[in-house]
């Protein structure tokens, strides 16, 4: 008897060292399960602070229209005719034409390629722009290891993939400035003039053709079922709320990254504005005129980079300016 009350006890020490273990952590793991569910049904996503969430920037909060779809599809093809004449008129100077360029959207494809519903989740994006300020960062990991990856124009990783990484989810594009891509990489069209849209279509179907008597890239590799159209609406209102008619219209780097506050619940931004040395240049170029880049008469890089500035100062971006190991 003695034995087995020696035995008895013994197990009810061995039970009750294993529930000041794990009934800790059950309810820790509890808590945070309830916790979570809370926060998704309160907030857009489930990081600790999301890209969307209002009552932090009144300055945001009056720029910030989550209801404006950044790429176009066959719900949202119907384009306001004050914000179809403004697109039109970017860089067309042939009025009679404008109309029939304007069918395109009727005929052109339209996907639905960019998840940018909030549901329960926390997505990473990193946005990497082309400043020479990439040079000796090693920001390469920390930029892979985002959700999606966006990357813009003639951007070059290899050979730059300790600064720059490898990794590419979205890459914006116009015909000027178009490259072939890898496989499972959107490729996301800003179509500053309806020939855009033509060249779209013309490099879909593998056909090399002469716009404007100037030799355009095409075909291109890409993948035709990961293409998205960047929506002229989302574009005039980039112009409106953010660069506020400052330079004819928005950059791509600066399209780009309002595309990014969109669908993202974090934003990660590197590669923008001047180097170490206040040059502007690409990264991958040996630039001698370092400022070439800054005033183009179309963009307005300073001001630009002044929203950018603030967007980084009241923490809706995570701002890396090229400094070695630290933003």
């Amino acid at each position: 008897m003695a034995y087995n009350s020696r035995k008895i006890c013994k197990r009810i020490k061995v039970f009750l060292v294993i529930c000041c273990f794990v009934l800790p952590l059950y309810f820790i793991y509890s808590h945070s399960l309830v916790k979570e569910g809370a926060l998704c049904a309160n907030k857009a996503c489930s990081c600790e602070t999301c890209v969307s969430d209002r009552g932090i920037s009144h300055w945001f909060d009056m720029r910030f229209n989550s209801s404006i779809q950044p790429q176009l599809t066959s719900s949202n093809e119907k384009i306001p005719q004050d914000i179809l004449l403004w697109w039109l008129g970017l860089q067309s100077r042939r009025p009679r034409m404008r109309m029939m360029y304007s069918r395109l959207f009727e005929t052109m494809p339209k996907f639905n390629s960019v998840e940018n519903s909030r549901s329960c989740h926390c997505r990473r994006c990193a946005i990497v722009g082309n400043s020479g300020n990439l040079k000796g960062s090693s920001y390469g990991q920390l930029i892979d290891s985002q959700d999606y990856v966006i990357r813009m124009n003639r951007a070059v990783t290899k050979g730059y993939e300790l600064d720059v990484g490898k990794k590419t989810t979205h890459h914006f594009m116009y015909p000027e400035s178009a490259k072939d891509l890898g496989a499972n990489v959107h490729l996301v069209l800003v179509p500053f003039k309806p020939l855009d849209l033509l060249w779209l279509e013309n490099v879909l179907l593998n056909r090399n053709f002469l716009l404007m008597f100037r030799k355009l890239k095409g075909p291109i590799t890409a993948d035709r079922d990961k293409v998205i159209i960047f929506h002229p609406v989302f574009f005039k209102y980039v112009h409106d709320k953010w660069t506020e008619h400052y330079g004819k219209y928005p950059s791509t780097g600066m399209l780009a990254l309002i595309f990014g506050l969109h669908i993202c619940d974090q934003l990660s931004v590197f590669g923008y504005g001047w180097d170490r040395q206040g040059n502007w240049h690409h990264y991958w170029e040996n630039n001698r005129l370092g400022g070439a880049f800054r005033v183009t008469g179309v963009h307005n890089a300073t001001f630009e980079m002044n929203v950018i500035t603030r967007l980084a100062e009241i923490g809706k971006i995570q701002l890396y300016r090229g400094r070695p190991g630290t933003p």
